[in-house]
């Protein structure tokens, strides 16, 4: 039987993966939420790719595409419905989390990346929430267009 230094097993192991692997899965959940509650005609990315964050060293260049297509399909959904910005929500935070994950390695670098993280999550996750309120001029139908 293989052992870990200091007497740890493959048990110990697998506890450790999931404890990072559950939050990890969560958050995707979050962003492929955030992007299936934007209408399609203003999504900058399909929900499912940001599946692609599991691919090793891949997931490096890819969170970036994902944070800025994510603020870009916010912006638009914003602008279709009429809440006009002038900068593209969750742009800044996003790629904070991804510049200081990147390089999570220098000392408090990783503990500011899981703070930003976090504060990306959370502000994903009202976005999320907002877009599933309908509004007024979602519906195309006469019918509909005078409630």
């Amino acid at each position: 039987m293989f052992f870990l230094p200091f007497g740890f097993g493959f048990g110990f192991l697998f506890i450790i993966l999931g404890i990072l692997l559950v939050p990890f899965v969560l958050f995707l959940l979050t962003l492929q939420n955030t992007l299936k509650s934007i209408a399609p005609r203003n999504r900058r990315l399909e929900p499912e790719l940001v599946w692609l964050m599991f691919i090793p060293f891949f997931n490096l260049v890819w969170q970036f595409i994902v944070v800025i297509r994510i603020a870009d399909s916010i912006k638009a959904e914003l602008e279709s419905r009429q809440i006009h910005t002038y900068d593209k929500p969750t742009l800044g935070i996003g790629l904070a989390h991804c510049i200081l994950l990147v390089c999570f390695w220098f000392p408090f670098a990783g503990i500011a990346g899981l703070i930003c993280t976090i504060i990306y999550w959370v502000k994903a996750y009202d976005y999320k929430k907002m877009f599933e309120v309908p509004y007024k001029g979602m519906n195309d139908s006469r019918i509909f267009n005078n409630l």
